[in-house]
């Protein structure tokens, strides 16, 4: 799909960019809706929506909600990662502090946490994730790797499975 097809929508919107014929992309607002279908599961009480997946330094930014005791498995960051928490509070099990509502967090590159939330609980946080994700077991051997790719074909998967079609993650990909 070219980005000449790409319409603004009810979910996504931007204008032309003023250099299109130099190849630059157009901006991009990602509409707050109510609508499950843009939310992605990862794990289990665990899902994300795609805002951005920028294609030449590998960043992506989205938001992350976890419920009810869901559990991102013990991951590490070669990259920082920044984040804001918009709604309830969320933990390290490896570190004594908790995001509330209104924190910014930053994680250095190298960073092995696993983030929790408690059974009575809902969180969702803004984050900029500047790379790729290391999922890690026990002993830091390396389970899984969640990249840019790996997460644009998760997404197409989903948004075909939710009716909105393959290419809506397009809307997504600068």
């Amino acid at each position: 799909m070219s980005d000449q097809n790409i319409k603004p929508n009810e979910f996504v919107g931007f204008d032309e960019p003023i250099y299109a014929n130099l190849g630059m992309k157009p901006e991009i607002v990602a509409y707050g809706t109510e609508d499950e279908r843009l939310w992605i599961e990862l794990e289990p009480n665990v899902w994300f929506r795609p805002l951005s997946f920028d294609m030449t330094t590998g960043s992506h930014c989205e938001l992350l909600r976890v419920r009810r005791g869901g559990v991102l498995t013990r991951h590490r960051h070669p990259s920082p990662v920044h984040g804001y928490v918009i709604k309830g509070k969320w933990r390290y099990l490896e570190h004594s502090w908790e995001a509330t509502a209104g924190s910014y967090v930053f994680e250095p590159p190298g960073e092995v946490h696993t983030l929790t939330v408690d059974d009575d609980d809902e969180m969702i946080t803004f984050f900029y994730i500047g790379g790729a994700v290391l999922y890690m077991d026990d002993d830091d051997n390396v389970t899984h790797i969640e990249d840019n790719i790996g997460l644009i074909q998760l997404c197409r998967e989903h948004f075909e499975k939710v009716g909105l079609g393959a290419d809506f993650v397009q809307n997504f990909i600068r």
